[in-house]
């Protein structure tokens, strides 16, 4: 039985690691296999094969309701009714934006996915669960920025089954809230009106699943410290509220006020399972708590009937009513992490011999989910917290058995506004000790970010997680180690003498290139910090570390606006940074101070560098610092935002430049690379940074058409993500676009 479940599971998860879907003819021949198989009596194939279509048919259905590619950046007038609750992060000094999902969307003019996830800056008035709305959106297909080691916003838009993003022009409530999600959002703003100010956000994601008030420092704090999943109502709060209505009914057992003549056993179980939905329902019931709901009934019903199968059998059981209901949480990097954690608990506890105290069980069940996550955590490129496994011990028991039911208590009492008040002051007071005590925990270098790592090496690391947690080690501790060690070996980009990688960076709207030589690392601009979006943390520094990187021998940045230079203050938090030049140095923040851009000519490891600043720039564009490559007689030039004086300045200094690769100014605007700077650099490619659908109209089809006119070969960062070039190698780009997944 537990071998067909496994051949069940594999052909389900394997829809994540496809480059792209089957056919429908391809299915049917795959169907039809499946049944010889049957018929033959090889069933694990036959199960293997149902698996895989039944995954990829869910998969074919969620791409076939995206929106259609003739409406991408199109605004178009729909209706529809908002779903969830809509989030409204805190933005200090930034304009309000509310983020919401909008579901059963009609248009006279085209046929709309079935749910968007829509933005409105600025929205006229109060936007509420529940309503219907008509709405003036500017459409767009699932896209977003792509890099090595950093987040996949296509992958998890799919897995929520959202067709089309989208920003509002312009909207007309046409009724009022009501429903489930309506209910949820009034007791949000009951809650947040009685509830201590610096905890309202904590109790509402703790409560209601709402995690958009958080601050972002309490979700550093919370990413530091390993203990995110305390804010994420997912396994760990369904299980806690169906534990507390299981000992319930075992309280009264134990003490002899349970009705004899009633089986206790099966009563304790329906009652957990259904405090375990309500709870579900009152978060939302989105993809994590349904997996929740789940595993716990999965695991209730063991307990109540099936005990003599083992946990591993109930596990596998949850795992595969999970997929079979929705086969896209593959893409989901919680469900990878919430199904690792219980089999690593599993693999710890069953088969002990003696019974463990609970201070035992509660010091070891977080060793073991860290040692466990490590694995996943890297394969996912997410950080491992160092100090995780400690925080997590007071965390746990200090959220469970305090701040959550108190939460829950003064939640129940708001019919009582004065009592309701008092309880929850209760809470926000222990919900504060705990952030405190995490602070305690982060003042260390609590966060490793590990290089890539091949899958290879992942694989290895795995088998030493499985023999280090089984009941009796199967080879020696060092050995486990050994199987580990690969992990802490940077994974480094090899680049030889005289040459250079060069990566041009997807951070939208703005610019971000890296540049290694054999022993040498520098980053020109910093990514953009835009809406609360900071590139230099959410992009570039994950990037780096995920190359190994943990020292920059030089920033240079090109000037002073925030689409070039918004992520240099995170670059420089996070790694040892040598020197730091600037274009404009003294238009920085004073958190850091930058070098004046002179003019300079030096050489890495065989490869020369140049840089050059007009010295007659009269406005920030034109102070831009340029930058010239060259290896082995391949050069790559960056100019900033230069415009086409400073273009022709920069000719008439250096009249010897040309260029195989150029980095076109100031995002393809019109202001730059003009045709007579094309015809002076002669470039064979052309490296576009932009962000797509820009309000900017970045590139300018007349850049596009100079550029075509001197046979420049274009790559867009909107269009092909991230691109690599061998400088030095005289070879076509790579780009993170050819590298096939199914939902892109």
């Amino acid at each position: 039985m537990r071998f067909l479940m496994l051949a069940l599971i594999a052909g389900m998860l394997s829809l994540r690691f496809l480059p792209s879907l089957p056919s429908t003819l391809l299915l049917l021949v795959l169907m039809l296999v499946a049944l010889v198989a049957f018929v033959c009596r090889v069933f694990p194939l036959g199960i293997y094969l149902l698996g895989l279509c039944w995954a990829c048919i869910g998969a074919q259905a969620a791409l076939d309701d995206q929106l259609q590619q003739n409406l991408d950046g199109r605004t178009l007038w729909l209706e529809g009714t908002v779903v969830g609750l809509p989030e409204w992060p805190q933005l200090q000094g930034q304009p309000a934006i509310v983020r919401f999902e909008l579901e059963d969307a009609s248009s006279r003019r085209a046929q709309l996915p079935q749910r968007m996830r829509l933005s409105w800056r600025d929205p006229p008035e109060q936007l509420r669960a529940g309503e219907r709305w008509r709405l003036a959106v500017r459409l767009k297909r699932p896209d977003g920025v792509l890099n090595p080691y950093g987040f996949d916003y296509q992958a998890w838009l799919l897995a929520k089954r959202i067709g089309a993003t989208g920003s509002v022009k312009a909207g007309q409530r046409l009724e009022s809230g009501s429903g489930v999600d309506h209910w949820r959002e009034r007791l949000k703003e009951r809650l947040q009106s009685v509830a201590p100010a610096q905890m309202r956000g904590v109790m509402a994601a703790l409560l209601l699943g709402d995690g958009s008030a958080l601050t972002e420092q309490q979700w550093r704090l919370l990413q530091t410290t390993g203990t995110v999943h305390l804010m994420v109502i997912s396994g760990q709060h369904i299980s806690l509220m169906a534990g507390m209505a299981y000992a319930c009914v075992v309280f009264l057992v134990r003490f002899g006020w349970w009705p004899a003549r009633l089986p206790w056993l099966p009563i304790a179980c329906a009652l957990s399972m259904l405090a375990a939905l309500l709870y579900g329902v009152l978060a939302g019931f989105a993809v994590p708590v349904q997996r929740a709901c789940i595993m716990v009934m999965i695991a209730l019903l063991w307990r109540w009937r099936f005990q003599h199968l083992s946990a591993w059998t109930a596990l596998l059981a949850a795992l595969c009513l999970v997929l079979l209901y929705e086969p896209l949480v593959v893409l989901q990097a919680g469900f990878w992490l919430s199904f690792a954690a219980v089999a690593a608990l599993v693999l710890a506890f069953s088969g002990r011999l003696g019974a463990w105290r609970w201070w035992q069980v509660l010091t070891r069940t977080q060793w073991v989910a860290a040692i466990g996550l490590a694995p996943f955590l890297l394969a996912l490129s997410l950080p491992v917290s160092l100090v995780g496994p400690l925080a997590n011990l007071f965390a746990v028991p200090w959220l469970s058995l305090l701040a959550l039911p108190l939460t829950l208590l003064g939640s129940a009492l708001l019919a009582w506004p004065g009592l309701a008040e008092w309880v929850l002051g209760l809470a926000g007071w222990s919900l504060q000790v705990l952030f405190v005590v995490l602070g305690w925990f982060a003042q260390s270098e609590a966060l490793w970010q590990g290089a890539g790592a091949s899958p290879w090496v992942l694989g290895f690391a795995l088998l030493g997680v499985i023999a280090l947690l089984l009941p009796r080690p199967i080879i020696p501790l060092l050995a486990v180690a050994a199987l580990w060690l690969p992990l802490l070996k940077p994974s480094v980009i090899e680049v030889e003498p005289g040459q250079a990688e060069v990566w041009l960076l997807d951070v939208g709207q703005g610019q971000a290139v890296w540049i290694q030589t054999a022993q040498h690392s520098m980053l020109y601009d910093a990514g953009p910090f835009m809406a609360g979006f900071d590139a230099g943390e959410r992009i570039v520094v994950p990037f780096l570390q995920g190359f190994g990187q943990t020292q920059l021998d030089l920033l240079l940045i090109s000037h002073a606006d925030a689409d070039h230079a918004g992520g240099a203050q995170a670059i420089l938090n996070a790694l040892v940074v040598k020197a730091v030049v600037s274009g404009q140095p003294l238009e920085h923040p004073a958190s850091f101070a930058a070098q004046a851009c002179t003019e300079q000519q030096w050489q890495w490891d065989g490869v020369w560098f140049w840089r050059w600043q007009w010295r007659n720039a009269q406005d920030s564009n034109q102070k831009s610092c340029v930058l010239l490559i060259h290896a082995q007689g391949e050069r790559l030039l960056l100019t900033g935002d230069l415009d086409a004086a400073g273009e022709a300045a920069l000719l008439a200094d250096w009249p010897w430049l040309k260029a195989d690769w150029l980095v076109a100014g100031h995002h393809g605007s019109r202001t730059s690379t003009s045709r007579r700077f094309l015809q002076g650099i002669e470039p064979r490619y052309a490296l576009i940074s932009r962000g797509k659908h820009n309000s900017y109209g970045h590139p300018h089809p007349h850049v596009l058409a100079n550029l075509q006119r001197e046979d420049a070969e274009i790559y867009d960062t909107a269009r092909d993500k991230a691109v690599r070039v061998r400088l030095g190698d005289y070879q076509a780009p790579w780009t993170m676009s050819m590298q096939s997944r199914f939902w892109r």
